[in-house]
């Protein structure tokens, strides 16, 4: 599938990420930092993957990870600093929740610090639940 939007492409279609570009967003961010680029490589072909285009070129990216029976789990979302804050995030995450493989499935993130950005797109804060992680090497269990 393709989306388009003020010139902007996002589409579903694997052929289009650039495992290079994803790799150096991600190593930019505060749970990907140091993520080896053969764990992204694993990351992508084991997920649901959008990615987010400007005359050809990646701003953007984020995957789920779905069983596409009951759960889609939204992970990765980044775009690339001088894109941001044109609302492009927001169209690719709302875009993603409304794609025909998840629509209408259970979906969750988690997030240190983006609740009122993943808000707008319908998601919020359970108190019922309860997020537990299991660390074992290689795995970042966030604070």
């Amino acid at each position: 599938m393709k989306w388009m939007k003020d010139g902007c492409i996002l589409t579903d279609e694997k052929e289009f990420v650039d495992l290079d570009a994803v790799h150096a967003m991600l190593s930019r961010t505060y749970w990907a930092k140091g993520r080896p680029k053969e764990t992204v490589k694993a990351t992508i072909e084991a997920s649901l993957c959008f990615t987010l285009l400007r005359e050809g070129r990646q701003i953007g990216f984020t995957r789920v990870l779905s069983d596409f029976a009951v759960y889609a789990i939204l992970l990765d979302v980044v775009v690339m600093g001088d894109a941001r804050g044109q609302g492009l995030g927001k169209w690719m995450v709302k875009s993603v929740m409304e794609h025909p493989a998840i629509a209408s499935l259970n979906k969750m993130l988690w997030t240190r610090d983006g609740d009122d950005f993943y808000s707008q797109a319908g998601f919020s804060e359970r108190k019922d639940l309860k997020l537990m992680a299991c660390g074992s090497s290689g795995v970042q269990v966030l604070p």
